[in-house]
C-alpha cells in the first residue's frame, strides 16, 4: 500500500490527518498534491468539476495558505487544472480521445545527460497513453549536427507531427543560422514548437515559442555563494565558446554573486575556452591563481577536473570545482562534484503540459517557464559533503 493510501487512511471524519501539524511544510505540501492528483486521475474529481478552495484545503490539512496554493500550482503546471478568476480551480476538461504525435529534436540527446530524463518525464505526463513521442536518432561526436538536425526536422514535417520540443543546436560557429532555419521550417509548416533548455536568439532577443527550462541566473547565482561561503574569494567561471544563452545567463549570476559580496572589484575571472586544453588552463592557474571554478555545467567541470590533475593541482586544497547538471556520474568522479541539481523529470512534466496548453489555447501570450534547481554538496569544493 503507498503512502498516499496509509495518510488518507489516518484522516479523521473532518478530513484532517492526525499527523499532519508536526510534518515539515515540503511534506505537507506533496500530500496534498498527491491527493488531489490521485483523486483527480481516479475519477473521484470528474473533469470540469470544482476542487475545495485553498482556504479549505488550509483546514482539511492543517497547513499555511502558501503550501496550499503551491500543491495547486503544480496540478496546475502539470495541465490537470485551471483557475477561474473570482469561482476557483476546476479539473481541466480532458481532450477526449484525441491521439497526438510529438517530434523530439534534440540534437545532444545521446551527448548529455540532462535530454534523457527529460523526454522520459514528457512520457510520464498524465494522460500520456495518448500521445507518442519519435525519439529520432541519437548523433554521434563526430557527425555533423547541422545536417542531421535539419535533416530530422524535415521527416517529422513529413509525418505531419503535432508539435515538436526543440532543443537548439550549441557549441558550433553556426549554430543560430541553422537554429533559424529549423524554427522557420516548422513555422511555414505550422507546427507548435516548444523549446528546451535555451531559446536560440542572442539575448536579448527572444523567439516566439514557449521555454522551458531552469532558472540558470538564479542557479548561478546560488552556486557561486555557495564557493564564496566555503571561503572561495577569487572565482573563475569556466565555459566552453558557441554555448548557449544559458550560459550568458549563468554568467550573469555569477557575476552578480560576486557584486553582492564585493569581490569583483578587480573585473571578474571568466573564461571561454576548452577545459581540457592543459596549457590554456595552466596558464589561468599560474596568472591569475583562482581558488575556485564555477563551470557551465558538470561536463566542463569534470573534463576540469582531469586537467587539473593531471597539472598537479590539488582540488579542493588549491582550488575548488562547482559544476551545474548534476548528471549521473557526477558523483562518480575521482573527486565527487559539487554541483546544482537539474529537476529533469519536472521539466518534462512542465514541457509537456506547455505544448498541451499551446495545442488547445493557441493564442496564450508566449511563456518563459523556469523550474529550480537544488545544491547538492560534494568534496570538489571543500565544503561537508551531502552524498
Amino acid at each position: 500500500m503507498n503512502k498516499t493510501v496509509e495518510r488518507i487512511k489516518k484522516t479523521n471524519r473532518t478530513g484532517t490527518a492526525h499527523d499532519d501539524f508536526n510534518e515539515p511544510e515540503e511534506h505537507k505540501y506533496q500530500h496534498i498534491f498527491e491527493t488531489l492528483k490521485d483523486s483527480i486521475l481516479s475519477g473521484k474529481h470528474r473533469p470540469g468539476s470544482r476542487l475545495p478552495s485553498e482556504a479549505e484545503l488550509v483546514r482539511r490539512f492543517g497547513v499555511c495558505r502558501v503550501t496550499a496554493a503551491k500543491a495547486i500550482k503544480n496540478l496546475q503546471q502539470l495541465g490537470l487544472v485551471e483557475r477561474r478568476v473570482g469561482s476557483g480551480t476546476y479539473v481541466k476538461p480532458r481532450a477526449g480521445n484525441i491521439s497526438r504525435l510529438f517530434g523530439l529534436l534534440i540534437p545532444e540527446l545521446g551527448l548529455t545527460e540532462i535530454f534523457e530524463p527529460i523526454c522520459h518525464g514528457m512520457a510520464g505526463f498524465p494522460f500520456a497513453s495518448r500521445n507518442s513521442l519519435l525519439w529520432g536518432q541519437s548523433i554521434g561526436l563526430n557527425e555533423p549536427k547541422e545536417q542531421i538536425a535539419e535533416e530530422l526536422c524535415q521527416q517529422y514535417i513529413s509525418e505531419r507531427v503535432s508539435g515538436v520540443f526543440f532543443a537548439p543546436l550549441e557549441l558550433l560557429p553556426r549554430m543560430e543560422e541553422v537554429n533559424r532555419r529549423i524554427a522557420a521550417m516548422l513555422d511555414r509548416a505550422r507546427i507548435p514548437v516548444v523549446l528546451l533548455d535555451r531559446c536560440f536568439l542572442p539575448y536579448p532577443d527572444r523567439s516566439k515559442y514557449d521555454l522551458v527550462g531552469i532558472d540558470n541566473r538564479r542557479t548561478a547565482f546560488a552556486a557561486a555563494e555557495h564557493l564564496i561561503r566555503t571561503g572561495a574569494r577569487k572565482i573563475a567561471f569556466l565555459g566552453k565558446p558557441f554555448s548557449a544563452q544559458t550560459v550568458d545567463a549563468r554568467i550573469a549570476g555569477y557575476r552578480e554573486a560576486l557584486l553582492a559580496h564585493g569581490l569583483n572589484r578587480d573585473g571578474d575571472l571568466v573564461f571561454r575556452c576548452d577545459p581540457e586544453d592543459e596549457q590554456q588552463i595552466g596558464r589561468i592557474m599560474k596568472r591569475h591563481r583562482p581558488d575556485a571554478f564555477l563551470c557551465a555545467n558538470d561536463l566542463t567541470a569534470a573534463n576540469l577536473m582531469r586537467t587539473l590533475i593531471a597539472l598537479g593541482i590539488r582540488i579542493p586544497q588549491v582550488t575548488k570545482v562547482v559544476g551545474i547538471d548534476d548528471v549521473k556520474y557526477a558523483s562518480l568522479l575521482p573527486i565527487p562534484l559539487t554541483t546544482q541539481h537539474q529537476p529533469c523529470l519536472d521539466l518534462g512534466r512542465v514541457a509537456m503540459s506547455t505544448m498541451i496548453d499551446r495545442l488547445e489555447n493557441p493564442d496564450l501570450p508566449i511563456r518563459d517557464i523556469s523550474l529550480g534547481c537544488r545544491l547538492v554538496v560534494r568534496k570538489s569544493c571543500g565544503a561537508q559533503s551531502d552524498s
